[in-house]
């Protein structure tokens, strides 16, 4: 049960953010049906164009978590295009898209060439990016019940492709520490993982964390020609150390706090100082169901010095949470490079393709 809060204090929620925004990280997962009503969120609080990264998923919602199934790209194109050209841009998961209690293969080889034709087959009709579920390292086995992981050397040609078409590679790995961690009362995450049970990774079944972090840091050292971003803070949030070590090796990572609000809201002078530093790298993104409160609770957390608020919990929703946040308060020139400008220098081609305001199309 929250508790009852009896702080006295001015509120500074924007009614829409400072300056144009790309939410460079979310999902629609087939629901082509409600993006009348995303695009009214959009215009009531500045969200110019938004991501689709799973613009070939559908995905079925049940009790303690989620299931994977292919979906078609061409609905994605045909549904965003014709009702609101401009407004929004895809990646493609490609091949990894499979449920993840069957093999992702039958044979290697024949796998990463179908791959590597359907993203050329993807980029041909318009499709920005390739991002890669958390499945793939987590779940996903080979025909022999092998698990399969980010690093091993028969994927290298799916990511130097990649780096070949200019297409960057949004690649989840790992999830918050507690997620790792036995579910216990003590662990923060208790609530999050009682209510969500497969989220919870501590079974010796799954690689550890920093199994899986070690193997993208070497991936990405690997294919230096390819440009992978990074989401949720990297998938460390809780250790901006390691980050920000991260980003000083690799010129070709970037990164995007979706879904941290929460990680990075309770470390308020080390994450300002972060996102300061690590301005020209940093893109933004929500991974949540598009409302007005949720994105006014973003705009808060970067804009305002708001003290001791709420933030969304990971369905964007603001009933449950772990712990208040406390805001930011960029500087004007990094919420521009957050907001807008680094999305736009990651993928060149959206500054013509989306409906961008004049003077950003002149400026970025």
């Amino acid at each position: 049960m929250p508790e009852t809060c009896y702080l006295i204090q001015e509120t500074h929620i924007p009614s829409k953010a400072k300056f144009p925004v790309i939410d460079a990280h979310n999902h629609l997962w087939g629901g082509f049906d409600k993006i009348d009503e995303m695009v009214h969120v959009m215009d009531d609080v500045g969200v110019i164009a938004c991501s689709d990264l799973t613009s070939n998923v559908k995905i079925d919602w049940r009790d303690g978590g989620y299931s994977l199934r292919d979906g078609n790209i061409d609905d994605f194109i045909r549904f965003t295009r014709s009702s609101w050209p401009g407004r929004f841009y895809g990646f493609t998961t490609a091949t990894f898209n499979r449920p993840a209690d069957r093999p992702l293969f039958l044979d290697p080889k024949q796998f990463v060439e179908k791959t590597i034709s359907v993203l050329n087959e993807h980029m041909n009709k318009g499709i920005k990016g390739l991002k890669i579920l958390k499945e793939l390292g987590l779940h996903y086995r080979d025909n022999q019940g092998k698990l399969i992981h980010v690093d091993d050397d028969f994927l290298a040609p799916v990511w130097e492709e990649a780096g070949r078409l200019g297409m960057p590679v949004l690649i989840h790995q790992s999830d918050p520490y507690g997620f790792f961690e036995p579910v216990t009362p003590e662990n923060e995450h208790y609530s999050t993982l009682k209510k969500y049970p497969d989220w919870g990774f501590a079974d010796p079944k799954f690689p550890a964390k920093k199994e899986l972090l070690d193997r993208r840091d070497r991936l990405v050292k690997d294919h230096p020609g390819t440009v992978f971003i990074l989401p949720h803070v990297a998938n460390y949030a809780e250790n901006l150390g390691y980050v920000s070590e991260l980003l000083n090796r690799h010129k070709n990572i970037y990164i995007d706090f979706s879904a941290r609000l929460d990680e990075l809201g309770r470390q308020p002078y080390t994450a300002r100082d972060f996102m300061i530093k690590y301005q020209d790298r940093i893109v933004f993104g929500t991974d949540m169901p598009l409302s007005g409160e949720m994105y006014r609770c973003y705009f808060r957390f970067l804009e305002t010095r708001d003290e001791y608020f709420i933030p969304p919990d990971y369905d964007g929703s603001f009933g449950r949470y772990r712990w208040r946040i406390y805001g930011l308060g960029l500087p004007d020139n990094v919420l521009k490079k957050i907001y807008y400008q680094n999305i736009l220098k990651v993928i060149p081609a959206l500054k013509q393709e989306l409906n961008l305001p004049p003077a950003i199309k002149t400026t970025v």
